[in-house]
């Protein structure tokens, strides 16, 4: 059996990857209103810490058997 957090890592680099597909989006098509902190391009960055944090999840847990 795998780890529950296989599964996590798994989960976040899911998530990671849409949030940050989003983000790239955001940066070819600017949506139409802009908030004091939308030209930062957060989807960007939260996007990639959630997807670096769920391959890293991945990695340290893909070989580890739980008993």
């Amino acid at each position: 059996m795998k780890p529950i957090w296989y599964f996590v890592g798994m989960l976040l680099t899911a998530i990671g990857a849409v949030i940050v597909s989003t983000g790239i989006y955001y940066v070819f098509v600017p949506p139409d209103h802009i908030t004091v902190l939308g030209n930062t391009n957060p989807n960007l960055w939260w996007g990639a810490v959630i997807l670096v944090s769920g391959i890293l999840f991945v990695l340290v847990n893909k070989n580890k058997i739980v008993e």
